[in-house]
């Protein structure tokens, strides 16, 4: 009769997470100081083949908070993993939804920002926060190395 020893699996490998709050002024120039921060932040972590998708995005949704909130600043949150970022952008507007992309028409001259958003990424939506009365919001994305957003 054989007997085998019961080997016990090994940990899991701990992914490494950075955290960084950005804000800015709530301006025309917002969506493109952001852009630039949130290039420089993942070239440093070592997701330079996210670069230009996640700019594209970043920029069209602080372009909705400038366009579509009174809000006097603008919060990026991004998130660094070993493999993925995510980035969440706060308005103070949870009533203003955001369009899903294939309900806006393709005509349409504004509006298509989410359609990027959606095509660039491997996953976004709107988290709310508040409660029943929510009193602000959201809207974020997330990219995989390798995924949709990989150039």
């Amino acid at each position: 009769m054989t007997t085998a020893a019961l080997v016990p699996p090994a940990p899991p490998v701990p992914t490494t997470t950075r955290t960084y709050r950005l804000s800015t002024a709530n301006r025309k120039s917002a969506a493109a100081e952001m852009r630039a921060l949130i290039a420089a932040l993942l070239r440093i972590a070592g997701h330079a083949s996210l670069v230009e998708s996640a700019r594209i995005c970043t920029s069209e949704l602080v372009t909705n908070v400038y366009r579509h909130t009174s809000a006097k600043l603008v919060h990026v949150e991004v998130t660094l993993g070993d493999s993925d970022v995510a980035v969440y952008v706060y308005d103070d507007r949870p009533r203003a939804l955001p369009v899903p992309p294939e309900i806006v028409p393709a005509i349409e001259a504004h509006g298509r920002g989410l359609v990027l958003v959606n095509d660039l990424s491997d996953a976004w939506g709107a988290t709310y926060y508040g409660g029943l009365l929510p009193h602000s919001k959201a809207v974020w994305f997330r990219m995989v190395t390798g995924g949709r957003g990989t150039s």
